[in-house]
């Protein structure tokens, strides 16, 4: 659900530096619009693609939708006159998302002290089932009462990162902690453990699950077992005491990270190749001032002809402080005692067993099978900057930090060999890619993206639209809130949050609210589905990015293609929510294991670069001419020049996040820096730097412990999919149904191997296991 990691090579120009430095000094003192087309200039589209007209679609008003909804990402003055609704004070305010509760701060005590009420009313009700029938009920009463927590946290959790006004984030601050202090207690409730254990060891009640319900129960089981709540009170007691103590150890370790030499002081002379301004603006008495970490590292060890400068700057920029090293050392000794503590061999075999790949040692036989099937073109690429080196007039081999002061002239060179500059954003507004984005789920899904006015209330902010998602079979399915455009003291990350899953509502539910004189959906979204006539709360989702804002009056928002990949990438995760439409909350839209969860955002962005995708909407703000998909094409070569040496890069962190989950850590003579050095000397194709200790700037250590892999594996996979069963007709229908059928509408109530399989016709994929992990890092030689 994150984006890509940025290369560490990716070009952060000069123009940028500047920009900031103007910017930094400016605190310290104080459409045009075309018509709607749809072809694109490339031979390679197919006559389909050419001719789409989402008139053809059927429903009534899909061309005025279609019209609409790029009109009210590129126009200011229309999207105003759409928000009059929400400006009106004669209709009455709702509150966020529509649940009334959330109009105030103090709605959310209110909603969270009557959701708290509710689950502990269900908890008294699992706790104490005894008969058959109570047993079967107990899996849906456990679903409910994680969604009821979920309707808390989950929305408590993005309102705290997103919303602008401070006493409503403070107040969902509150219920989230009120919410996961309650988990706290819950974690200690072993009657829950009891009753589920009961339950699954009944071979009539599990015989009357369905197979959802199943899925459903493995699950909270596995998880309850996780937790160490089967332990006797003393290991029980020590359990929380590591929990405790690994949660404040990894804050440490993100939010503490400092180098071992904090900054480096140089003779402006010896600065050559560097832009003179930044150089000025770092120079104080004829020396220049370089932060060890950060942009102007980067710039330097990207810029500086003097090899010895950028050597001491990629020494320093990749040697943590002993502090910060210890932090690491501690938190990963603490992660093997509670692996070993709940009975599995390290806490990377805990923190696998309910991922695709099960265990540590899949993982490693899989990313050793990448790194083979990596190596052919990661050793051109680097093979190609050592040539480069060579044609400079500079002996020797290629260094470690060689490779970015390489890799920006090889980039450059490429640049300058473009015969024609032409200003590619200006084909991308972001109401065409909005659009193009509803075309496309058209074409391969029957759903469209709908425009509707937010009622008073609603949103959080006047910036942002409300898309309601419509199938042409099911009707409304799910509801994506826009929050695309900057702002000051928004979180400039992009971000796809599940403000709530999809999830049947019982008809005692909805009969139990109407006596209380509540609504079972608690006023969001909520529809009957046609085919069985039960009430269903619909996905609602939030998408956030940082795009620049359009001008009144003159010229919409338009993206760089690599914020049109975010956005696609974003939208991958939307649409996985959107159309994982289960019973059950606990495996609907993006609930499902780890390393499959990034599957569909990572294959959107193939199809971001699709020239038959891109036939659908990519046309000049202005002019309305079509993209000249070679310029594309261009840009997107020189992107990927060194793709496969990144990838490699990328695969070493993986490698050593295993490594450093095993129980190797509870070894008298551990040295994560030894682990780190032995790690680079097998798989680096660059000479290891000794005495570097980078391991302690690598936060994901913390958040994805011993699951790092799992972009890569997502990657190969999304690869592999896309070349066998999209790129030859990316636009098809059929194509569409059968990864919606295989993949897309399971969320997690599918084994990620069942879909896999499913989707490539390839059954010996679908019961997983070590080969099967292996089979999919030699696909690797895909992402070069």
């Amino acid at each position: 659900m994150y984006r890509s990691i940025v290369p560490s090579w990716a070009t952060l120009c000069t123009r940028c530096l500047r920009r900031q430095l103007v910017q930094q000094q400016r605190r310290r003192l104080g459409t045009a619009f075309a018509q709607d087309g749809s072809n694109i200039a490339t031979q390679k589209v197919s006559s389909s693609a050419a001719s789409f007209d989402p008139a053809l679609h059927a429903a009534p008003g899909v061309t005025s939708d279609d019209r609409t909804l790029r009109e009210i990402f590129d126009n200011s003055e229309v999207w105003s006159q759409f928000l009059r609704k929400a400006q009106n004070p004669a209709i009455p305010r709702t509150g966020l998302f529509q649940n009334k509760d959330l109009a105030s701060p103090a709605g959310f005590k209110k909603f969270t002290d009557r959701t708290l009420a509710k689950a502990k009313q269900l908890v008294q009700k699992i706790v104490s089932a005894s008969t058959r029938d109570e047993l079967v009920r107990v899996v849906q009463d456990f679903d409910r009462l994680s969604d009821l927590l979920c309707r808390i946290i989950d929305m408590s959790d993005f309102v705290r990162s997103t919303h602008p006004d401070r006493e409503i984030v403070m107040a969902a601050h509150e219920a989230y902690g009120a919410m996961f202090e309650y988990m706290n207690v819950l974690n200690t409730t072993t009657g829950l453990y009891t009753t589920l254990k009961r339950a699954l060891e009944d071979p009539e009640v599990v015989k009357r699950y369905t197979p959802e319900e199943r899925v459903v129960a493995e699950i909270l089981f596995k998880d309850f077992e996780k937790s160490g709540i089967n332990l006797p009170a003393h290991l029980r007691h020590r359990w929380v005491k590591l929990t405790s103590e690994i949660a404040e150890l990894g804050s440490k370790f993100v939010t503490d990270m400092k180098p071992e030499k904090p900054v480096l002081y140089f003779n402006s002379s010896r600065m050559m190749g560097m832009d003179p301004f930044i150089v000025k603006s770092l120079t104080t008495c004829e020396r220049v001032l370089i932060p060890s970490v950060g942009v102007y590292a980067n710039h330097v060890l990207r810029t500086v002809d003097d090899p010895e400068v950028r050597k001491e700057v990629y020494l320093a920029n990749h040697t943590s402080s002993a502090r910060q090293i210890r932090v690491l050392e501690e938190l990963l000794q603490r992660r093997a005692e509670l692996g070993m503590l709940v009975g599995y061999d390290s806490y990377g075999q805990l923190g696998l067993m309910d991922k695709m790949a099960k265990t540590p040692e899949a993982v490693l036989k899989f990313l050793r099978a990448l790194a083979s099937a990596n190596m052919p073109a990661a050793q051109v690429e680097l093979a190609a900057l050592a040539q480069l080196k060579k044609e400079h007039g500079v002996s020797g081999s290629l260094e470690p930090w060689d490779r970015d002061y390489y890799a920006t002239k090889l980039t450059f060179a490429h640049r300058n060999r473009s015969k024609t500059q032409v200003d590619l954003n200006s084909y991308f507004s972001l109401g065409t890619v909005m659009q193009g984005l509803s075309r496309l789920f058209t074409r391969l899904y029957g759903v469209r993206f709908v425009p509707r006015e937010p009622s008073p209330g609603e949103t959080w902010n006047e910036d942002v639209r409300r898309l309601d998602v419509v199938s042409e079979t099911d009707g409304h399915i799910a509801v994506v809130y826009c929050d695309l455009f900057e702002r000051e003291g928004k979180n400039a990350n992009p971000a796809h949050f599940t403000v709530r899953c999809s999830r049947r509502l019982s008809e005692e539910e909805i009969a139990e609210a109407a006596m209380n004189g509540e609504e079972a959906d608690d006023g969001m979204a909520s529809a009957r589905r046609r085919d069985t006539g039960e009430l269903y709360q619909l996905p609602t989702i939030a998408l956030i990015c940082d795009f620049s804002r359009p001008s009144w009056g003159t010229r919409p928002t338009l993206l760089n293609f690599r914020e049109v990949q975010t956005l696609f990438h974003e939208m991958g995760h939307a649409v996985h929510s959107m159309l994982g439409r289960t019973a059950l909350h606990n495996v609907a839209g993006t609930r499902c294991a780890t390393d499959w969860a990034e599957l569909p955002s990572v294959l959107m962005e193939h199809f971001a670069k699709d020239p038959n995708v891109l036939a659908l909407f990519a046309r000049h703000y202005h002019t309305n001419e079509p993209l000249p998909y070679q310029l594309l094409q261009d840009r997107l070569a020189r992107d990927s020049l060194l793709e496969a040496s990144e990838t490699r890069h990328q695969i070493i962190l993986a490698l050593l996040d295993q490594h450093y989950h095993s129980s190797r850590p509870l070894e008298k003579d551990f040295s994560s820096t030894a682990v780190y050095r032995a790690v680079e000397r097998e798989f680096s194709l660059l000479p290891h730097a000794e005495g570097t200790s980078w391991q302690g700037f690598f936060g994901h250590l913390y958040g994805y412990g011993a699951t790092y892999y799992s972009y890569l594996f997502d990657r190969a996979i999304a690869a592999r999919i896309w070349k066998d069963h999209f790129e030859a007709a990316p636009l098809d229908r059929d194509r569409g149904e059968t990864f919606h059928e295989e993949v897309l509408r399971w969320g997690g109530a599918r084994s990620g191997w069942s879909c896999l399989g499913g989707v490539l016709r390839r059954p010996e994929l679908t019961e997983g296991g070590e080969e099967a992990m292996m089979e999919v890092g030699r696909w690797g030689s895909e992402l070069k």
